[in-house]
Parts: C-alpha cells; structure tokens; sequence
C-alpha cells in the first residue's frame, strides 16, 4: 500500500470549501494550506527551523533553478533535497514548466521539449518531460509536478489549444517516466507522487476538455495553471468555477501561483486546496506587512514614532517583539533584519489565515468568516 492519500474530511455545505489531509512519506499536510516559494531550496533569507514555527507544513522549490545551481546531481548525492536543506516535512517541486513561461525569450518549444539559454551563463540545455521527471526524482521532492507549457495571455484559441494538446502528451511522458524511476533500486524517494496540470488560458472549453484528459490518467493530484499572469481576477474566479468541478474530487487541488490574501478565500469557497505565491516574501522584503486591516507600506512616514507592533494580537516574532518604528528604522537603514521580520510575518499571517480557514470549514461557518475577513481587509481600520 502507498504511504500517501488524499483523505477528504469535510465539505462545506455552503460552498465548495474543502478540509482534509494528505497523507505522504514525509507527514500529513491539512488543507487547505499554503506553502512558501523556496525556489533554490531556501525562502530568502529564512532559516527552515523558522518556516516551521511560522506554521509551513509544505515548502515549494523549482526544478529548473536547482538543475542549474547546484545541479540536481549535488543534491542526491546529499540524500535528497530533505537532507540538503535539513527540512522533514513535505516539499513540491515545481517541474520547470513556469520558466517556458518566464524565460519566453531564451528558450523553443518543441514535441521533444524545450530548449533553453541558461539564464545564469547562456549554454543550450534541454528540459522535456522526461529529464523534468529525472532531476525531480533526484531531487527526491515529495510531490513532482509534471511538466507543462505555462502558455501567455493573452494568446490565441489556436496558439492555447496546440499547446494544451502537448501538454497532454507531455504528461503521459511524464508519468510513464515516473512510474520506471520510482521502480528503481536506487531511487531515492520511490513513493514520489505525481500532480498532473490543467492549461487553456481563459479559454472555457478548453480548460474543461483538459480536465476531462487529464483525469483519466489517475494522478495523485491535480493542478491548475497559466493563471495570474496577466487575467482579471474575474476572469480567474470564471476558470475555478468551471474547472474545479471538472477534476477528481477525491484528489487535492492546487492553484499555482496564487497569490493575494482575497484570491485565497474565493479559491477555496471554489474548492481549492493548495496555494503557493511569492507575494508574502517577496513583498516583505519590499517593507510591506498583511495584516487583518489591510497590506501596510512600513516605510511610511507615519510609523516613525509608532510604537505598537505591526499587528496587534499577532503571534509571530515581529510583533511579539519589536515596534513598527523599530521595523520601519531597520527598512530605511537598509538593514537585513527587517526584511527578514516582515517576511516572517507576512508567513505567519497567511498560515494562520489558512488555519482559520480550515477550522472554518470544519465549522461550517466558512462563508461568514470569508465575508468578515474580506469586509474587515476591505476597510483598513488599523486598529
């Protein structure tokens, strides 16, 4: 028997919300839940113990980036991407297949894959589904994603349907090479679950046609991309809402790429179950906190004297222990230290949001606290 399943335990009768927990070789994971971008292995500047305290159950790094530096051999050699990085609890690397998007202008599609200009030295190197899937079972992550074409937007009917059909076949590639490494003597991680990913743009039809095919190869789980990359908030909650109901219901479900504190409370109403975005770390870094009020710019003049902490009631170690002016003094000092709080912070914020909407959803009072929630950000009172 494997040692991972999606185990569904409850479903709002208000809406499609979902909480349950998915069990694999590396712990259980409740969901809904978020998990921080740690693209080469590390949330900048953020040691792992402290993701954990923050409450990170699930840290998501990229194939591509950890291909180039160190370079996947290096990591198995170490034991795995776990031992590397001294983190045991689950990890989800993301296949690659983001960069056919963000590297637009140093790579070619082709049947066989893509190739690429490295970003870091411009040397021709190539990535398809089944070199994705090998340096992701060196990686030893405990989710792979496979490997997919994120398309633009906008693009055109025809441009978004040829690429969904090779990300179809990419992904009957992808599994078939999974399925052969994980029988291996020497594979690592012989238990790697497989998330296949639902593509079509803002294209309808599309999208569900592709949920449709990819279901049919019973994955371990299921994703859906290529939004947030330019589409109206909208036009995303359009795509959850047709798309969702598509996919297996007895699989987690992972938005990829999403992103703000309002995007996460209508993705799980829809049924949503995993989030991943760089906006609480990156936007940290940036001066900038989430709070229940609103987002907060620390490096406005107005918190020069403010002694309070960046929230009131807040358990995380910024504001258990230092004031907004202290934060805002070390931003305009340019001093690594407060960047490194309101990251933590902004971590510990958007996993106690994911708790509370959790315990929500076990209540059944889901649609009552995204309504308070979204009505007291949408105010802004600092209190």
């Amino acid at each position: 028997m494997k040692d991972f399943w999606y185990e569904l335990k409850h479903v709002c009768k208000q809406s499609g919300a979902r909480y349950g927990i998915l069990h694999t070789p590396h712990g259980d994971v409740e969901t809904p839940m978020f998990m921080p971008v740690g693209t080469l292995a590390t949330v900048k500047g953020i040691a792992p113990e402290m993701l954990k305290e923050m409450g990170s159950q699930v840290i998501l790094s990229n194939t591509y980036h950890l291909w180039l530096r160190p370079g996947e051999d290096i990591v198995a050699k170490a034991g795995g991407l776990h031992k590397f990085m001294n983190w045991d609890k689950p990890i989800l690397t993301d296949s690659g297949g983001f960069q056919v998007f963000s590297l637009a202008g140093l790579r070619k599609i082709k049947e066989e894959g893509v190739h690429f200009n490295s970003h870091i030295d411009g040397r021709k190197i190539f990535m398809g589904p089944e070199e994705s899937m090998q340096i992701q079972s060196n990686l030893a992550s405990t989710i792979a994603m496979a490997f997919d074409e994120c398309p633009p937007h906008p693009a055109t009917r025809e441009y978004m349907q040829n690429s969904v059909d090779r990300t179809t076949r990419w992904l009957r590639r992808c599994k078939a090479e999974m399925e052969r490494l994980n029988a291996l003597p020497d594979t690592i991680n012989k238990e790697q679950m497989l998330f296949g990913i639902d593509q079509g743009g803002t294209f309808e039809d599309i999208r569900i046609n592709h949920a449709r095919a990819i279901r049919e190869l019973d994955l371990d789980g299921y994703a859906i991309g290529g939004l947030a990359v330019g589409e109206t908030h909208e036009q995303m909650y359009h795509i959850l809402d047709v798309t969702v109901p598509e996919l297996p219901q007895d699989k987690p479900i992972y938005l990829m790429g999403v992103g703000t504190p309002q995007n996460i409370l209508e993705a799980v109403e829809r049924g949503v179950d995993f989030f991943d975005c760089v906006y609480p770390a990156r936007n940290g870094r940036h001066g900038h906190a989430y709070t229940n009020h609103g987002k907060m710019n620390l490096q406005n003049k107005k918190y020069e004297l403010d002694d309070r902490p960046i929230e009131v009631g807040c358990g995380c170690p910024a504001c258990r222990h230092y004031s907004r002016a202290y934060i805002r003094h070390l931003l305009k000092a340019k001093e690594m230290l407060g960047l490194r709080l309101l990251v933590l912070h902004n971590l510990y914020f958007y996993n106690t949001m994911m708790e509370e909407i959790r315990e929500a959803i076990e209540t059944g009072t889901f649609s009552e606290y995204k309504k308070n929630k979204l009505a007291r950000m949408e105010a802004g009172l600092d209190e």
